[in-house]
């Protein structure tokens, strides 16, 4: 650990710095820059492009990394915001409701999902990943989920994964928000 830098507060271990790192690159993506430069951070938290070499090999890396550690927050608050949801059709309007919402809330999120060509993410909403992902999400639900198969959980989250894509391809004009997306979607998306 190098002991000057990181404007004149140096991070105590590795993890700290990564942590630092991380989230500057956060805060630079809610600022509207989609793929922050090694340089734009290490300016940020006043340290050399070397010392963010250091963790990151290069920007591509760094900007994963950032996805990565947002997507464990997003995962905690969504956790928090489903908390108490017995109902499995509440759950899926509430989990798809909320997801919309802090999506469309957060520049660093947006800048990930924006749909486009190139844009990998929109296109591997529905790949075994996301569905695994999808998994301990519904599987953490505070639903008795008997009489539902694997088969019929991984079906349901492949359908709110597929719902979530169209939102976001497509948000609607204008888009729904707030008691009228949940009225949409207790409506045709909900199962009963």
């Amino acid at each position: 650990m190098r002991t000057h830098g990181w404007g004149g507060n140096t991070p105590a271990s590795d993890s700290e710095a990564i942590e630092r790192i991380l989230r500057a690159t956060c805060e630079l993506m809610d600022e509207g820059s989609p793929n922050p430069s090694i340089l734009q951070v290490a300016k940020r938290i006043g340290v050399t492009r070397q010392t963010i070499y250091r963790y990151f090999a290069n920007s591509d890396e760094l900007v994963r990394a950032a996805a990565e550690h947002s997507s464990v927050e997003f995962l905690d608050d969504l956790a928090s915001a489903l908390a108490g949801i017995g109902n499995v059709s509440e759950a899926v309007v509430e989990s798809i409701a909320v997801t919309l919402e802090m999506l469309r809330s957060s520049k660093r999120f947006e800048l990930l999902f924006t749909a486009g060509t190139d844009n990998v993410v929109i296109a591997a909403v529905t790949s075994p990943e996301a569905v695994a992902l999808g998994r301990s999400i519904v599987d953490g639900f505070d639903v008795d989920w008997s009489g539902w198969t694997e088969d019929d959980r991984n079906e349901l989250v492949e359908h709110m994964l597929r719902t979530l894509q169209s939102f976001i391809v497509d948000p609607g004009h204008p888009p729904r928000e707030g008691t009228e997306l949940r009225c949409y979607l207790r409506r045709w998306v909900a199962p009963r």
